[in-house]
């Protein structure tokens, strides 16, 4: 079958007009700026971010405790079935989309504007979160000189008692600013920085586990104590669902496949040694951090400090070296997500679901510099008003929608476009794809109650905007695009 085969609506087949696009974002973008060793750091910096620096201590201390690890074993898991849901796509679409781009060849333009305004939210909440956590680990490392920042200009006024988290902007505003001036510049910072952030986790752990007391992993998943997630089995099963939001990762990389050096190889290289690598780092880390202290002492901004600090290792070295490792790996977190939010952004404004305004693209820097300034605006907004675990709760269950849709992509389109080149296959796509959706769902209802409702509210917004706007001006959009690829 050819890849312009009828996609079932009577109108112009969605993926090839979607793959001529992909072209042509190749084309208006640095097509060579990453290389496989640049996409799999572009996704450990964004998987090892504030989920192992910052959330792994929050979750662990309210809901699962010791057993934060296995719930990383079972989100690495989730995870890994998603991974190769993913390289599929990407490998066979390298466009800038992402999930937004492979559920409208899947599924049309409503499923792809319900996730495309998702992943929007999810990016800058992600974000937002991971400046928060550098907040708290730049303070701290600050301190360590005898420097102390004001707790009202390090604090959001929502739930902190702070007037503003100025750090958080700041790292916010600087990443920004890096993602403007071109991404083969913001790839090459972000490859040392991940080198640098993955060495001294290592050492952490190497350090770490010789200081562990084995009194307290004891009880190694603490007792439920009355409601689902509060600790117990259920407790270890919500910590994976609040976790998994560091892995929106994966979409990160594959949101690079337009600038990505030969993307069909590549990509599937980097989200797979993604996988394998910050799940190996996740484990380490939250085994080594609840054997070093007691875990209801972790639910802190800094845990990985507070823990050295506490267990009394007289590794001061070591103590500043992690916060080094936080300072400049969130940084680099910062950077990746804001960068993914940037191109799902521009991707949806070329489709006309939003204006075009946001898919220019600077002839010179070869960047969307309108879009990622005001990515970087609004999450500077949202990172120096809004507390870390309101954050990462509305970024997991962001990132598990895109992995749904993900996995049943997948599965939609081998049946509808059965002959179309796929570099990489998912082996035993029903099972594997299957699994993958079956597990994001079951996170999904892991989460409370309130997260479920801010979505909703999210999504109800999204859905007046695609009535009043995005539907008339995609499908119009969608011809002209069309068109382009017939001729």
């Amino acid at each position: 079958m050819d890849s312009r085969a009828s996609s079932g609506g009577g109108g112009p087949d969605r993926l090839a007009t979607i793959l001529a696009q992909a072209k042509r974002d190749r084309a208006r973008l640095n097509s060579s700026a990453m290389g496989a060793f640049s996409l799999t750091t572009l996704g450990i910096a964004s998987v090892v971010g504030a989920g192992i620096f910052v959330t792994t201590g929050t979750a662990a201390a309210k809901y699962a405790g010791p057993g934060i690890a296995i719930s990383f074993i079972l989100a690495g898991i989730a995870a890994a079935l998603t991974a190769v849901c993913y390289a599929e796509l990407a490998a066979m679409i390298p466009i800038a989309g992402s999930t937004y781009s492979y559920s409208y060849a899947a599924f049309g333009s409503f499923v792809a504007w319900f996730i495309g305004w998702d992943l929007l939210l999810e990016y800058l909440f992600a974000a937002s979160t991971v400046a928060v956590g550098w907040s708290g680990y730049a303070v701290s490392f600050a301190g360590s000189f005898g420097i102390q920042f004001p707790h009202d200009l390090a604090q959001p006024p929502f739930g902190e008692g702070g007037i503003l988290n100025l750090p958080a902007i700041a790292i916010v505003a600087a990443t920004t600013a890096l993602l403007v001036i071109g991404m083969r510049q913001s790839a090459r910072a972000n490859d040392s920085m991940v080198i640098l952030k993955v060495g001294i986790l290592v050492l952490f752990v190497v350090v770490g586990l010789t200081y562990i007391a084995p009194e307290n992993l004891d009880p190694f998943v603490p007792p439920n104590e009355g409601g689902f997630g509060e600790f117990g089995l259920s407790g270890v099963v919500r910590g994976a669902g609040v976790l998994f939001f560091a892995y929106v990762g994966f979409d990160a990389v594959s949101t690079a496949a337009a600038e990505a050096r030969n993307p069909q190889r590549t990509i599937p290289i980097g989200l797979l040694s993604t996988v394998a690598i910050s799940t190996a780092l996740y484990i380490a880390i939250g085994l080594t951090l609840t054997g070093l202290v007691p875990y209801t002492e972790l639910n802190v901004a800094d845990p990985i400090s507070r823990a050295l600090e506490a267990a009394g290792t007289g590794a001061h070295w070591l103590d500043n070296a992690v916060d080094v490792a936080a300072v400049v790996g969130l940084a680099s977190t910062v950077l990746v997500t804001l960068y993914g939010q940037t191109r799902i952004l521009m991707r949806m404004s070329e489709d006309g679901m939003l204006p075009r305004a946001f898919a220019a693209v600077s002839e010179r820097l070869r960047t969307p510099v309108f879009t990622t300034i005001l990515c970087g605006i609004l999450a500077a907004i949202v990172a120096g008003l809004v507390p870390i675990d309101v954050l990462g709760e509305l970024v997991s269950i962001g990132t598990l929608l895109a992995f749904l849709l993900v996995c049943a992509g997948v599965l939609v389109l081998r049946r509808t476009h059965p002959d179309v080149e796929r570099p990489f296959r998912v082996p035993r796509v029903r099972l594997v794809a299957g699994l993958g959706a079956a597990s994001a769902l079951a996170l999904i209802a892991t989460l409370p109650l309130e997260t479920l409702l801010r979505l909703v509210i999210w999504m109800a917004i999204g859905v007046v905007i695609y009535f009043a706007y995005a539907r008339r001006h995609s499908r119009s959009r969608f011809a002209e695009l069309a068109a382009e690829a017939d001729g």
